[in-house]
């Protein structure tokens, strides 16, 4: 996780669910550290999540707009390749491409 939103020390609750057809799937996350991110336009920010099918075409489109990494791209287990992306207005999204 500490790569992923690129800080030290993060400790964060995940809780996923899917719908019954396998379709839609939830995934929301509550950071608890570090602590005092108040006010810092810049800071990772517990945000909204897409699902892609090519992480790194994704990531290379956004930054031929403006976009940058917050952290790296980080596989999570053998189940998803994950990131943040910034974007011009300093927006964050997370990008998660499902592996396998």
């Amino acid at each position: 996780m500490d790569r992923v939103v690129g800080l030290e020390g993060v400790r964060a609750e995940v809780a996923r669910v899917e719908t019954p057809d396998g379709h839609g799937r939830l995934e929301l996350v509550k950071f608890h550290a570090p602590s005092g991110w108040g006010g810092d336009r810049h800071a990772p920010a517990n945000t909204w999540a897409f699902a892609v099918d090519d992480i790194d075409a994704v990531v290379a489109g956004l930054r031929g707009h403006g976009a940058e990494l917050v952290g790296e791209v980080e596989r999570y287990e053998d189940s998803y390749r994950l990131c943040y992306v910034r974007g011009p207005e300093g927006i964050i999204v997370e990008l998660a491409e499902q592996i396998g």
